[in-house]
């Protein structure tokens, strides 16, 4: 999958990941690809809400190594 933007946001807790997500969206042009990496387990729920509420698409989610990623495309 080719990725457009990479998010860090391991090592943060609600609500940064979804903040950084939100804002980093915002520099992305519609059918962009972001990949968000966070080690906070309440993230994938989150993900998952933020994503329904705002129709940017969840495209894939993984789990890693303690590793949450994300793949969002922008819409």
């Amino acid at each position: 999958m080719q990725v457009d933007k990479e998010l860090d946001v391991r090592g943060m807790g609600c609500p940064l990941p979804i903040l950084k997500t939100k804002k980093s969206l915002t520099d992305m042009q519609s059918g962009q690809i972001l990949k968000v990496i966070s080690t906070d387990v309440g993230a994938v729920g989150d993900m998952q809400a933020f994503s329904r509420q705002t129709g940017n698409e969840l495209v894939a989610m993984e789990e890693m190594a303690g590793e949450h990623i994300f793949f969002i495309r922008k819409k």
